[in-house]
């Protein structure tokens, strides 16, 4: 009697016994299934943020913001202000030369750099140095403070100078100059292009500017 109670008993403890492990199991499933939307979420987070990055930086491109805003604080610029300009020279595409041998991101001649170099006290510079951004841009920065300070803080007069030169600035009016002042189309196009897109950077980059 004894015997057959156990045996019958023993499909009641195996049935308990697997159920145990079917909960076990859907628990260990749950688990990994909340892991898996967690870092699924994580990733779809991710790749938004930099598929987001990639469609501002089409239209709009940024690099080198480090620099920039060391450059913006060292000479007392707007560092949307020398985003637009790298822009408006090279799109920030490195190791760009023009026809008259400007070169690098801001676009410097070699005659410009020359006398930066003498008036900043840079002994050590070469003329390759302009294809790094750090130099490039310091130079270009140092270029448009010393515009800037020549015309009053007028910002259209030292970006008409950027590009056409002092001389043709002095002749469209120096500190009193105005856009609509400028005869040359391109220098004109480039003046409005700069400080149409100078308030896009602060629009769309604040934080990676520092402003």
């Amino acid at each position: 009697m004894t015997q057959r109670t156990q045996t019958a008993a023993r499909p009641v403890r195996t049935t308990r016994a697997a159920q145990r492990a079917r909960t076990r199991q859907g628990r260990r499933r749950l688990r990994w299934g909340i892991v898996g939307l967690l870092l699924a979420g994580a990733l779809v987070a991710l790749l938004w943020g930099a598929f987001h990055q990639a469609v501002k930086e089409i239209g709009l491109p940024l690099q080198h913001e480090d620099i920039i805003r060391q450059q913006a604080a060292d000479k007392g610029l707007d560092p949307a202000l020398i985003a637009a300009v790298i822009y408006a020279e090279s799109r920030f595409v490195p190791g760009r030369t023009s026809s008259a041998g400007a070169e690098g991101l801001m676009q410097i001649t070699p005659d410009t750099a020359k006398g930066i170099a003498k008036r900043s006290g840079g002994t050590a510079f070469v003329l390759e140095d302009l294809a790094t951004p750090q130099v490039n841009i310091a130079y270009g920065s140092y270029l448009l403070r010393e515009l800037l300070d020549r015309y009053d803080g007028d910002v259209a007069a030292a970006l008409a100078a950027y590009n056409a030169g002092p001389g043709k600035a002095d002749e469209w009016g120096g500190a009193s100059l105005s856009v609509s002042d400028i005869p040359y189309p391109e220098t004109k196009a480039y003046v409005e292009k700069v400080l149409g897109v100078r308030k896009q950077y602060r629009a769309k980059y604040k934080q990676e500017l520092g402003l």
